[in-house]
């Protein structure tokens, strides 16, 4: 028998959502979140790598380029940040 599939994204949404039990919820929402922090960061990354800089970005995420620019400056890749400096 093959091991359970990782949870689909709108299940794990619609548990965050589900009143019955709070605490399942809040596993959920926290499971959610790491994920959006996740494909934040490949995206941000996807933009620095197709040149977009970070005012578009912040923009993109409805921030400052300064917040941006602190949040993900030192885990992007060396040649990102060589390439992307401002």
């Amino acid at each position: 028998m093959d091991p359970d599939p990782a949870p689909r994204p709108q299940d794990v949404a619609r548990a965050a959502a589900d009143p019955g039990d709070p605490l399942a919820a809040l596993r959920a929402v926290a499971s959610l979140r790491k994920l959006a922090d996740t494909l934040e960061f490949t995206q941000v990354e996807n933009a620095l790598s197709a040149g977009h800089g970070w005012p578009e970005i912040a923009a993109a995420l409805g921030v400052t380029r300064q917040a941006v620019h602190k949040k993900y400056v030192r885990r992007i890749t060396p040649e990102l940040r060589e390439r992307n400096h401002r």
